[in-house]
């Protein structure tokens, strides 16, 4: 699925957190955002997944205006999304999460206290638990899994959801270098299996060049620059905004 960003804008007591950004991700691109702290980059996703009301702009999807739709019709449209601070229910299974979150996307809210849930719906959580690769915690309790499997089941719970377009909110935050990996080549095979439109914002610059295949650098809510890894390395004004010239040597 194909999105595009038109003029969008967002203000906050008088600061424009969001400035006038436009931006096209091709259906089935691996993209990256980045930028310093407090650029915009977090609003940005709050913006597309309808967690923030705009306030001018569009937000198409395959040409259709969503911008005004609320937070659940636009994960109805297929837009997921799974955050920087992991969000499940704590003291329930993995499998409990997944199963709950599939019976809520086929419309069954009023099953998610049956002890047995509808036709299909466990056969459903069971395929995205083995896509993640959370099969081997499935009868554990979320608040006991690691952080990397938090952060795992997190995305499973966005993939139940059955997005085309899938934002990923620093998917490797607070994890070791090697857990970092791990999760990275999870995201990228889950990519390339399940050819979504795939954009994730992260702060190492080590995996953002390896695996996205167009960078967008926000800085004071406006666009910076975007291009490919090599572009963005060897820009100048995201050296001074952003990398660094130490970053920029390595």
């Amino acid at each position: 699925m194909k999105l595009e960003i038109r003029n969008l804008t967002k203000t906050f007591g008088g600061v424009r957190a969001i400035d006038d950004v436009s931006l096209d991700f091709p259906s089935g691109s691996l993209s990256a955002v980045i930028g310093p702290n407090g650029a915009g980059k977090s609003t940005f996703f709050n913006l597309i997944s309808g967690a923030f009301p705009a306030d001018t702009g569009q937000v198409l999807l395959d040409g259709d205006d969503v911008v005004r739709l609320s937070k659940t019709a636009r994960m109805q449209r297929g837009i997921g999304r799974a955050f920087q601070v992991a969000s499940c229910f704590p003291t329930m299974t993995v499998a409990e999460n997944l199963t709950a979150a599939v019976t809520a996307h086929v419309g069954q809210w009023g099953n998610l206290s049956r002890r047995f849930p509808p036709p299909g719906v466990r056969e459903r959580a069971g395929e995205v638990m083995e896509l993640i690769g959370l099969s081997h915690v499935a009868n554990v309790e979320a608040a006991i899994l690691s952080h990397g499997d938090q952060k795992l089941l997190d995305i499973a719970i966005a993939l139940a959801l059955e997005p085309k377009v899938l934002l990923l909110d620093e998917p490797t935050a607070g994890m070791g270098p090697e857990e970092r990996w791990r999760m990275i080549e999870r995201v990228r095979g889950l990519w390339e299996q399940r050819k979504l439109t795939l954009i994730f914002i992260e702060h190492d610059m080590d995996i953002v060049f390896r695996i996205a295949s167009t960078i967008r650098v926000l800085c004071y809510g406006r666009l910076l620059a975007e291009g490919t890894p090599e572009e963005i390395r060897n820009n100048q004004s995201v050296i001074d905004a952003y990398l660094g010239t130490e970053a920029h040597a390595e």
